[in-house]
């Protein structure tokens, strides 16, 4: 019982992170295509209005399709608005559910998210910051932002695993 539990509670946390995302970009003007639960071969979808909602094949995290160009177009402040939506959506689901398996799930992913980690929303707002201060992309710093958040990712996971 506690695994359905589990399961179906992180089944719709990673769902109300992306529809995070979703409102985030929709208040600041940037279009959404896809929101996927899983990655890999979509099993089914529908469409409501310009957006394909999807369920994928491997249940290992979820994504919403944005319109990349729109977004970089907008100010830093909503660039990092529509990259921590879902985070956002996430500590206030763990606040609402403080104390049950739910809230704790919100929790996790909300935290996990803010991990530097490649295509994480942590890593997402240091590339946004990273191209605001310098005025323009540059590979070798942002894949330097990506090799170190990775180092620093796994250094707070031995940290966090020794303090237990």
């Amino acid at each position: 019982m506690l695994i359905t539990i589990i399961a179906l509670s992180t089944i719709l946390a990673m769902l109300i992170h992306e529809l995070g995302h979703l409102a985030a970009a929709r208040a600041c003007g940037v279009t959404a295509s896809e929101l996927s639960l899983g990655l890999g071969t979509k099993l089914c979808g529908f469409q409501i209005g310009s957006i394909r909602y999807n369920l994928r094949l491997l249940p290992l995290g979820s994504f919403i399709r944005l319109n990349t160009s729109e977004l970089h177009s907008k100010p830093l402040s909503q660039q990092l608005i529509v990259h921590l939506g879902g985070v956002f959506v996430n500590l206030v689901a763990a606040s609402a559910a403080f104390g049950t398996v739910f809230g704790w799930i919100n929790l996790l992913l909300a935290f996990a998210n803010l991990l530097p980690i490649y295509q994480h929303d942590g890593w997402k707002c240091g590339v946004a910051f990273i191209r605001a201060l310098l005025g323009r992309r540059s590979s070798p710093v942002e894949w330097t932002l990506t090799f170190s958040g990775a180092v620093i990712s796994l250094v707070l996971l031995m940290f966090v695993r020794q303090s237990m």
